[in-house]
């Protein structure tokens, strides 16, 4: 799967209050590795996730290999209630 990098930081930016820990404890990884994922590079206290980041318009692209962080933040994301 490929995305913008703008896009992703924007997912991201919608996670509610708390959400990289809840993905963290799921998964069973660190928060920064969730964090790394969303293209935070502190990989002393977290792990690469199988993402590539290319070059180009709108930050760029973001390949991923692993799509679990993926589609766990936007299931939360989605079950959000609109806001008004």
């Amino acid at each position: 799967m490929k995305m913008s990098f703008n896009e992703l930081r924007q997912l991201k930016d919608s996670l509610p209050d708390g959400s990289i820990h809840q993905i963290a404890a799921k998964l069973g990884v660190t928060d920064e590795t969730v964090r790394n994922y969303f293209g935070g590079a502190n990989y002393s206290k977290g792990d690469a996730v199988g993402i590539h980041f290319e070059p180009g318009p709108n930050g760029g692209f973001v390949q991923f290999e692993d799509t679990r962080i993926l589609e766990m933040a936007q299931e939360m994301v989605a079950s959000l209630p609109e806001s008004v």
